[in-house]
């Protein structure tokens, strides 16, 4: 019986001795959860769309190191009267919200398909005089033909100016490059999750659009 009991007591034993203690944590090991209470950490931490009104400082340096989007042009045939004649027209667009609609002004240059002059505002004729007097001197003594929009009768000299409609082909290249700008810039798309948040940042997404589609077509033709 003492023997039984000494052979029973052996075996818990040797159980107890062959079980392997838990593993302990690492003194090493590194935390993955931090909890601060810097209200620094804490504000530099948020996402940039909590600021919605706040300058992009990335794109002020952008806008800054921009030239004149006249610097961006093919010089005119001074002997071919065509090469200086334009498409203008207005594209819908909006920033922040639907209700915000905003106009981009567009002339463009037949002869080379680039882009003279654009001005961002409503569909006023003063903001298509701000396009009359962006688009360059050399521009400005060519024919102009537009949609039957009454902004353009009132600004744009008679004698240069031409309205017609979408048949007559007139302004068929301008209303092409309408489409490409939504085609490649979402946030001028009629239908779109991709917009502006700020006015800023729609013009400036718009002249960088612009100098690189012009240098792309100065490019081609050298």
């Amino acid at each position: 019986m003492a023997n039984n009991a000494i052979s029973v007591l052996s075996a818990d034993a040797a159980a107890v001795m062959t079980r392997k203690p838990m593993a302990t944590p690492s003194k090493n090991a590194s935390v993955s959860l931090v909890r601060t209470t810097n209200a620094a950490v804490c504000v530099a931490s948020l996402a940039p769309s909590a600021f919605p009104d706040r300058p992009s400082p990335h794109g002020s340096k952008k806008e800054l190191t921009l030239p004149e989007l006249a610097e961006t042009l093919i010089e005119p045939d001074p002997h071919n009267p065509e090469a200086t004649t334009l498409e203008l027209d207005e594209l819908w667009s909006f920033v922040l919200k639907r209700a915000r609609k905003r106009w981009s002004w567009i002339a463009l240059c037949r002869a080379t398909r680039q882009v003279v002059a654009y001005c961002i505002g409503d569909r006023s004729h003063s903001t298509c005089q701000k396009l009359w007097e962006r688009i360059p001197a050399v521009y400005r003594s060519g024919h102009c033909f537009s949609d039957f929009w009454e902004a353009y009768s009132l600004v744009l000299p008679a004698e240069q100016h031409t309205a017609a409609g979408k048949q007559s082909g007139f302004t068929a290249h301008v209303e092409r490059w309408n489409n490409t700008l939504r085609q490649r810039l979402g946030r001028f798309v009629r239908k779109s999750l991709s917009f502006s948040k700020s006015d800023a940042m729609h013009e400036l997404c718009l002249r960088l659009f612009l100098h690189d589609y012009n240098l792309s077509l100065a490019l081609s033709c050298d």
